[in-house]
């Protein structure tokens, strides 16, 4: 019954400091971001109203991504704050004495963390990639308004399309061109555009082209039909606006499934980014809870020590382990390190440690 009762006040206190961590987290990081670029809100806005409507949109949007970046550290911040406010209300030596042990006291606080792990994964694999258009928007342009470049891309059947300039509000490419080759309408055929408006489909979407050259060409059945003179509308399943449009670094707003479909792809570029960020997904829960344990074992590995102490111990330790797992995403970005290697380094280095670490605590 004690236990009970004291894993449902772990359990709350966990909740609690986690809360706290993460209103305090994201507010302090929304606010500098705010007041740092807060020309870039103002700049273009009819009035305070409509600037602190764009305000709360873009943050809106923001948020999840912040939370993102966070995720691990509000954790650890979490449980650290749980476990050192129990030792600081002097609740550990009783329950010592009563022969619970120490791993035993904190595994609400680990089941707990895990479960918050989970959360991230919720949250970087359905809903980031369901808002990737709207965090893809520029703080000075909330409406999609800015002309932005377009990059080339091919359809698995060998379409190349490519453009000068797109905006995003209507969907629109400028000079758009397209290549169909022969073996698909029997004789190559280049298409050029004076706009092009992306149209989409519930299972293959298209593009609208108007004042094309040249102005008749024969219909390619399920590929190019041709509304009028000059008009036409392109079948495509996979080059749509945001694939001509998507910046380098797309991809760490894709989940899990995309990149590993755009991995089998080809023509893909940044071939070695994507592969390390997909090994990366696999290990982030495992990466979470061996920060958590690291965490928890150097705040309860001297119980006599002083809390402030141990607390900025564990930070430091957070900034280390940050660290070693950027500077291995670096190497295999830039190909120094196999993609699969670099993703499990700090596994393979931090997890054994922190075992080692969370089992010589005192019980």
């Amino acid at each position: 019954m004690i236990v009970k009762l004291i894993d449902r006040q772990m359990i709350r206190g966990y909740f609690k400091s986690y809360l706290v961590c993460l209103t305090s987290l994201l507010s302090l990081y929304v606010v500098v971001d705010l007041f740092t670029n807060l020309d870039d809100f103002t700049s273009h806005s009819n009035g305070l109203w409509a600037a602190l409507l764009r305000i709360i949109t873009y943050y809106g949007y923001k948020v999840s991504q912040i939370f993102d970046r966070l995720c691990e550290a509000i954790v650890l911040l979490a449980a650290m704050f749980t476990v050192a406010w129990m030792q600081r209300n002097n609740e550990q030596v009783p329950l010592l004495s009563a022969g619970v042990s120490t791993r035993r006291i904190v595994l609400p606080v680990l089941v707990c963390a895990f479960l918050m792990l989970g959360l991230t994964v919720v949250n970087q694999e359905l809903i980031i990639p369901r808002i990737a258009d709207k965090l893809a928007l520029d703080r000075d342009d909330p409406g999609g308004d800015k002309s932005l470049p377009v990059r080339g891309a091919f359809e698995s059947n060998n379409i190349h399309i490519e453009g000068d300039k797109a905006v995003r509000r209507d969907r629109k490419v400028k000079a758009f061109r397209c290549m169909i080759p022969e073996t698909l309408g029997g004789t190559m055929i280049h298409l050029e555009a004076a706009e092009a408006t992306y149209v989409p489909g519930p299972r293959q979407g298209g593009w609208e082209l108007v004042g094309t050259k040249p102005a008749d060409v024969a219909s390619v059945p399920g590929i190019l039909d041709q509304k009028d003179t000059g008009r036409y509308f392109l079948h495509t399943r996979e080059v749509d606006f945001e694939a001509l449009t998507r910046n380098p670094n797309w991809f760490i707003m894709a989940s899990t499934a995309q990149l590993y479909d755009e991995l089998q792809r080809p023509e893909s570029t940044r071939l070695a980014s994507m592969a390390v960020l997909f090994h990366t997904r696999l290990t982030r829960p495992i990466l979470g809870m061996v920060l958590v344990l690291l965490g928890l074992s150097v705040i309860l590995r001297d119980q006599n020590r002083n809390v402030i102490i141990s607390s900025g111990m564990c930070l430091v330790l957070c900034g280390v382990f940050f660290a070693a797992c950027y500077a291995c995403k670096m190497l295999g970005d830039n190909e120094y390190l196999n993609p699969t290697l670099s993703a499990w380094m700090p596994v393979l280095v931090f997890g054994p440690h922190a075992l080692v670490l969370f089992d010589a605590v005192h019980t």
